[in-house]
């Protein structure tokens, strides 16, 4: 507004001075120089229309662009939504309440000549389930395993409306992932995957999933908190460190994408607390789900080194620091052959200074299993030098 008014101040001004010019000049004898002069004043008001014409005409333009332009949740979805799939799964349940020895009901026959026609809930039938996930290779699927657990027929179905039969690569139940492969032809639309490592508290989370079966449904929330260990809330047979977030997930949306602003995902989501202090949501850290799915393509399986111990940590607020202390020791386990006791407290595992959990369960993954690592730890006050042997944890299962 600004601009245009000196514009015209000036045209006005202009036709000031050229009024005045006139007054100066002797008119009468020159008629010529006062048409000359009319035709410059007429001129001067059709010019000042144009040229103020001009920017408002471009700010109508940047008006226009302004509200044709995408928000960033909008762009993040286009980015990674044709990805997001659709996953069904059917299991064949065959339920009777009479013993397995029983001989007298298993010809349906017999049950129909005697009129003994068993209950509805005790005839096999077909369990179905539905969630979500997402494609992040060629035909490759990554979802939660509890989304797929005990399933004996999947069926993934696309944004573009196809439904296709897909196969079990493999699951690993205690980081809850399961990596599936699609029957079929590509090309196949991939989501990209980003870096969980780079995510901050504060940042933007965007949960996308097909709840109830409404496909690319959307929630926007932030991250609320990193590395929420599971024991926290109150799961002991996973193995998890969580990304906290208040995007809603809904029932259906487990194994969909957690994304992050730029539409790359950060996590798979797989849990909400549900009662008092609903509204929070889970997800597994992209990063570590990418370093399991390329374990279970390999493999079919995953390994966890474990020494089987529980911890706990507790703070000194005097000192401003942690401590991270032995709270169970799973029987007949290297920590117990070692000679780990409860109550101590963990200094160093390998070349790492403890200061939470989870530098003790890094380092264990890190050095895997069958070759000893240094344990540093202290009892009474007193430095204790150990080697302990990880082993998979599904060996200490078996003890």
């Amino acid at each position: 507004m600004i601009f245009l008014v000196v514009i015209f101040k000036l045209h006005f001004y202009g036709v000031i001075n050229l009024s005045i010019n006139v007054k100066k000049s002797k008119l009468k004898k020159y008629p010529q120089k006062l048409l000359l002069l009319a035709s410059l004043i007429t001129f001067g008001i059709i010019c000042p229309a144009k040229v103020i014409s001009q920017p408002l005409s471009k700010a109508k333009i940047n008006e226009v662009s302004l509200y044709s332009n995408k928000s960033f949740i909008t762009k993040a979805v286009e980015r990674t939504g044709a990805a997001v799939v659709t996953i069904d799964t059917q299991r064949y349940v065959k339920k009777r309440r009479f013993p397995k020895n029983s001989q007298l009901f298993l010809d349906p026959y017999f049950e129909r000549f005697f009129g003994l026609d068993l209950p509805n809930d005790n005839r096999p039938r077909i369990e179905q389930n539905q969630g979500s996930g997402f494609i992040f290779a060629d035909g490759l699927v990554m979802t939660n395993a509890h989304v797929v657990n005990g399933s004996d027929k999947v069926i993934v179905g696309l944004t573009n409306g196809k439904k296709l039969n897909a196969k079990l690569i493999g699951q690993d139940f205690f980081t809850d992932l399961a990596v599936l492969k699609i029957e079929g032809k590509g090309p196949w639309p991939k989501a990209k995957l980003g870096d969980s490592a780079k995510i901050k508290v504060g940042d933007w989370a965007i949960a996308v999933g097909n709840p109830f079966g409404l496909e690319n449904t959307v929630t926007l929330g932030i991250i609320s908190n990193l590395n929420r260990n599971v024991s926290q809330l109150g799961i002991y047979d996973k193995k998890l460190e969580l990304i906290q977030t208040d995007a809603a997930i809904n029932p259906g949306n487990s194994g969909g994408p957690l994304l992050n602003s730029f539409g790359e995902v950060i996590g798979i989501n797989t849990l909400i607390r549900s009662g008092p202090g609903a509204g929070l949501s889970f997800a597994i850290p992209i990063n570590k789900a990418k370093e399991i799915a390329d374990q279970l393509i390999k493999n079919g399986k995953v390994i966890h080194p474990m020494i089987g111990i529980s911890l706990i940590e507790e703070s000194n607020f005097e000192k401003q620091d942690n401590v991270v202390k032995v709270r169970y020791i799973v029987p007949n386990s290297p920590a117990e052959k070692s000679g780990i006791k409860i109550d101590d407290i963990l200094i160093k595992v390998g070349n790492k200074d403890i200061q939470t959990a989870s530098d003790v369960i890094d380092q264990i993954s890190k050095n895997g299993i069958n070759k000893q690592v240094n344990i540093l730890l202290k009892r009474r006050n007193k430095f204790i030098k150990l080697k302990v042997i990880p082993t998979d944890i599904t060996n200490l299962q078996n003890n």
